[in-house]
């Protein structure tokens, strides 16, 4: 049973390490999805950011139903939906199936991640537990940085004739290869809760994330109307009844989607999280400059951001011994490092122009995985210390729910800016881009400073 321990959790971070993979798999094939689809400019970040909505929409839910059936089912259930999905949009002859099958895959990801860390609290004690958690930690900004890669290897190896379809269908194999382990390692474990799932909850969460959501992607493309406008308004109010639900529903002795000590606890650590997975959405733009603009094959436009695994891996071993020593000063180090990766980038990009190549971004993109592999996994480790295991399902919700629809955030503040300013050229756009994103990564690093050191950390609930 010790080894199927360690079996099960490689399985278990294969599942976020495809996840992320498939997060960004598609940037460096958007415009060879362009031309043989004939897809508008709102489609190619429906395709992008339709998974990470979809994600964002059920992690919460996909939690609850953890904590209440068991990890093990609902990991399985999610790889099955996932699997599935992966198979038609590799299939799909329209751009309205391709995106309907990456919100289908999202949705599939979005039952079983968050099965993940309830897994490594329920199986993994405290001296075992930061091993794993850092596993699972890289699984993350590895998987981002992993995907483009694989994206443009795919791509352009053109496998049996599929072209970028292969970007979808290689999750085939790798599906059945996690469904199998999973039913072979996982332990079966009864949930912990018996409560009806909040179903007003998560109408009300899921319709406060889309009019946030949709203003921001559709907004440039259809004129900015009225509606839009007050879509993106309602927001507000739809996630202050949401929150206030939740309380109401928790003082009855209800199990809200979130419940509010829980949020109480992690909003800190989550407002963090949230402006840095928004600032690295704009990589969803540098792979368009690099291939649309400079005129990169999408294997070269992922080459060039590689490098940043090696950051990533520092980052993270740096982060597993010195987080917890300095807390929130170790947070914003690892912010400071990625905001000045990026900063240096959009420096570059519209003063070297057409020049700009690979070798110069080197040290920049080498920075920005740094910084984001520290940040990340400091994160994740203040948001998840001292949490029971029958809260891990709905901390764990929120957390992967904070980082989704920070990088779907991203993509669409990023794409918004960038094609708004495509007329002034490339290189105008990207570098507009680019300072919303380091703005955002300001505001980041501020909010370090309300983030609860990970020594401070008492138990929830």
């Amino acid at each position: 049973m010790e080894r199927l321990r360690w079996w099960a959790l490689a399985v278990a971070v294969l599942a976020v390490l495809v996840d992320m993979i498939d997060n960004q798999i598609v940037a460096v094939a958007l415009p060879t999805i362009q031309r043989e689809l004939g897809t508008g400019e709102a489609a190619l970040q429906w395709i992008s950011a339709g998974y990470a909505l979809g994600f964002a929409v059920t992690l919460i839910t996909g939690g609850r139903l953890g904590d209440r059936h068991g990890t093990k089912k609902l990991f399985v259930a999610g790889m099955v939906v996932f699997t599935a999905a992966s198979l038609v949009a590799g299939l799909s002859g329209h751009v309205g199936v391709l995106i309907a099958a990456r919100v289908a895959q999202g949705v599939g990801s979005g039952l079983m991640v968050p099965q993940v860390l309830s897994f490594i609290h329920a199986e993994f004690g405290e001296r075992e537990r930061p091993k794993a958690m850092t596993w699972y930690a890289a699984a993350f900004p590895v998987g981002g940085l992993a995907g483009p890669l694989l994206g443009g290897a795919l791509t352009e190896a053109d496998l049996f004739g599929t072209g970028w379809r292969a970007i979808f269908l290689v999750n085939l194999p790798i599906g059945v290869l996690a469904l199998a382990g999973a039913l072979g390692t996982m332990p079966s474990r009864p949930g912990f809760f018996r409560h009806r799932l909040d179903a007003v909850g998560l109408a009300l969460l899921t319709a406060a994330l889309f009019a946030v959501f949709y203003p921001l992607v559709q907004g440039r493309e259809l004129g900015w109307p009225w509606w839009i406008l007050a879509l993106l308004v309602a927001a507000v109010p739809l996630f202050g009844v949401f929150a206030l639900h939740q309380r109401v529903r928790f003082r009855r002795g209800g199990e809200p989607l979130v419940p509010p000590d829980l949020l109480r606890r992690l909003a800190g650590s989550q407002a963090v999280l949230l402006c840095v997975n928004t600032g690295v959405g704009v990589f969803f733009v540098l792979t368009l400059h690099l291939q649309l603009g400079l005129g990169f094959s999408p294997w070269e436009a992922a080459v060039t951001f590689a490098p940043s695994t090696l950051g990533i891996v520092v980052g993270n071993v740096l982060s597993m011994n010195l987080a917890a020593r300095f807390g929130r000063v170790f947070t914003a180090a690892a912010v400071a490092v990625l905001l000045a990766g990026l900063a240096a980038i959009a420096v570059l990009v519209p003063w070297l122009g057409p020049a700009l190549t690979g070798w110069v971004l080197l040290a920049p993109v080498i920075a920005v995985g740094l910084g984001m592999g520290a940040a990340l996994n400091a994160l994740f480790t203040a948001s998840m210390s001292a949490i029971p295991p029958e809260r891990a399902g709905a901390a764990s919700g929120v957390v992967n729910t904070t980082v989704q629809l920070g990088t779907a955030t991203g993509i669409a503040l990023s794409g918004t800016v960038f094609f708004a300013r495509l007329e002034s050229g490339y290189a105008a756009a990207t570098a507009g881009a680019l300072a919303v994103s380091s703005g955002v990564l300001v505001l980041a690093l501020a909010l370090t400073a309300v983030q609860p050191s990970v020594r401070q950390s008492q138990p929830v609930g």
